[in-house]
């Protein structure tokens, strides 16, 4: 038996109509003999059979059968075509089909030799030469056996070279058989390896007549086709370590720098967290560096020789705070105070009497369907005429307003405008929104974003006070019962004014206690005079009783000067809806005195 090592080898039988019954018989017999003395396995020789006449017919692949006696039941029941001779269409069927990965064939880099035997009888009846020289480059092994009547040139041009050992001219079918002997003796020789003295480093490998060597993992052949050299699997750059790259046998692998470990990708690398071991003792912070760590205090402390504890920094004695009172320190900071009874300005440094009456103020005002567009005029006149009351100014008084329907609208927030007229101008262009009345999420928007320092309130700590006024004229579609809590316990002093449809229970959960003092009410918009009587001026009660807020002068002087205010112009517009009342009462009864004298002239 041929031990070479593994072959894929692919009979290409002519059965073209030249090719007698009989003759054919020599063909099976000839191809059976070969493959009796083949070491025939999945891992050692697979064999394949295409037959040819005018087209090509695969018989079965180098896939299909791993045992001599399924091959050889196979051959016996092939019919023969018997029809034209395509030669040229039989090598390009092996070449893209009989020898590709797919029917069975060993990939390429394995270096298994891919041995085609075409056995003829005729002159091809078409075109040869250029198919054999793709099928020969692309390391196929031609082996051209004609027989009888076989064209010796065709032959030629078929086979590989050197052409004496691989083109063979039978003179008759009946010696075909015989030829096979010799045949057999020619594909499989001798082990080269065993025989000469092959001279490879690693492996030697037979093939038909020669020998070739081979490295074993992690090595490749050098140039002298013998010896082998360690593959360094990290010198082509794409091995993707963030760090270092260690060629291991044809392989590598990825490592750290001291200080890291490597991710589960097994490529990048991440610094140890050696604050999270919790064994650091910092009394403020814990910083990972590599190799270990470092104490870090808060701003405003210092680190202590000891590099774990703090201390804080007292700011006051060791910076130019500027403060016209006192500078209190605080943990990595400071801040001014002025005396009882003066408030600070907004420089956070001076101080001044609160006759002022200064203060954040911003006015959420209904903006939904049911207030209507006439009616909506008549609340921006409401809001301008509270703005020409104050003292606009960035150290002054600050005005915000907020619309809401369905949703929230900033029209401007607390920082945007730092006069009276830029604010009702501003007012006057505000549009009229219509829809739904979320009121809980206005009430929202405003503790939130509203009365927020980006938005231009001022920190709690100049005690300027924050007043929120929320007008509305019905039912909240939204629960508003947790904002209202959240604004008052966020030290804003809500008062709430309902118009029209406007649910009591709602306004008074948006008022700042004492209830009474802080919500007004009326039926509709032209007949509000009542509200002012609803607005009292006593707001800070001197005694603190139950969970009643004691306030400080300053705040409290700022409240009353602006709810004296507010009062003022509810009475004013009242005033005016009721002139214009009465100036169309007027004009109506005057219109049917006309009418009257017309009808007695006819």
């Amino acid at each position: 038996k041929c031990r070479t090592g593994p072959l894929d080898i692919v009979f290409v039988i002519d059965s073209s109509r030249s090719v007698r019954p009989f003759e054919f018989e020599t063909m099976r017999r000839f191809m059976i003999d070969i493959i009796g003395n083949l070491d025939i396995g999945p891992n050692t020789t697979r064999v394949g059979v295409i037959q040819y006449s005018s087209q090509v017919q695969n018989i079965f692949s180098l896939k299909t059968f791993f045992t001599r006696a399924d091959m050889e039941k196979a051959i016996n029941n092939i019919i023969p075509l018997a029809q034209g001779t395509m030669t040229g269409l039989a090598i390009q069927y092996a070449m893209n089909v009989a020898f590709s990965t797919q029917e069975g064939a060993r990939p390429l880099h394995k270096k298994i030799p891919r041995i085609a035997i075409i056995v003829t009888d005729g002159r091809p009846q078409d075109r040869v030469t250029e198919v054999a020289t793709q099928a020969r480059n692309a390391g196929i092994e031609i082996y051209a056996v004609g027989i009888q009547r076989a064209d010796m040139n065709s032959l030629r041009a078929m086979a590989s070279p050197p052409l004496e050992e691989h083109v063979f001219l039978v003179e008759s079918f009946e010696l075909i058989q015989q030829f096979g002997k010799q045949f057999q003796d020619k594909l499989c020789g001798v082990d080269m390896c065993v025989e000469h003295e092959h001279g490879c480093q690693h492996s030697c490998i037979s093939t038909p007549g020669s020998f070739y060597c081979e490295c074993d993992p992690g090595y490749r052949l050098n140039m002298d086709r013998k010896t082998c050299s360690p593959i360094d699997a990290c010198a082509d750059g794409r091995h993707g370590c963030q760090h270092q790259c260690v060629s291991v046998r044809g392989s590598y692998s990825c490592r750290c720098r001291a200080g890291y470990y490597l991710s589960q990708n097994k490529r990048s690398c991440t610094m140890i967290d050696y604050c999270s071991f919790g064994n650091h003792s910092c009394q403020h912070e814990c910083v990972s560096i590599p190799n270990g760590h470092y104490c870090r205090c808060r701003s405003g402390f210092t680190l202590q020789p000891d590099s774990k504890s703090c201390r804080a920094t007292d700011l006051c004695n060791g910076v130019d705070h500027g403060c016209e009172f006192k500078c209190v320190s605080t943990d990595g900071s400071y801040h001014c105070v002025c005396p009882e009874g003066q408030q600070l300005h907004a420089d956070g440094k001076t101080c001044s009497k609160c006759g002022a009456g200064h203060v954040d103020l911003v006015m959420v005002i209904d903006g939904s369907k049911s207030v209507r567009p006439q009616n909506f005029e008549l609340v921006k006149q409401f809001v301008n005429r509270i703005v020409d009351l104050l003292e606009v100014s960035p150290h002054g008084t600050r005005v915000g307003l907020v619309q809401y329907s369905s949703r929230v609208r900033t029209e401007f927030p607390l920082n945007k405008y730092h006069s009276a007229d830029e604010i009702k101008k501003a007012v006057m262009d505000v549009e009229y929104m219509e829809k739904g009345t979320m009121t809980g999420l206005a009430l929202k928007h405003m503790v939130e974003h509203s009365f927020s320092e980006l938005e231009g309130a001022r920190p709690l700590s100049h005690n300027i006070p924050r007043i929120g006024l929320v007008f509305t004229d019905g039912r909240s579609q939204d629960d508003i019962t947790e904002w209202a809590k959240r604004a008052k316990e966020s030290g804003i002093v809500m008062f709430a004014v309902g118009v029209g449809k406007a649910v009591e229970e709602e306004l008074r959960a948006i008022a700042s206690e004492p209830v009474e003092q802080h919500f007004s009410y009326s039926a509709d918009f032209t007949t509000m005079t009542h509200l002012v009587e609803n607005f009292s001026l006593n707001i800070c009660p001197e005694e603190s009783k139950g969970e009643t807020e004691v306030r400080s002068p300053c705040e409290c002087e700022a409240l009353v000067q602006f709810q004296t205010n507010t009062v003022a112009i509810l009475q004013s517009l009242t005033e005016k809806n009721i002139l214009w009342a009465c100036s169309l009462a007027q004009m109506t009864a005057r219109l049917e005195d006309l009418e009257k004298q017309i009808a007695n002239r006819k």
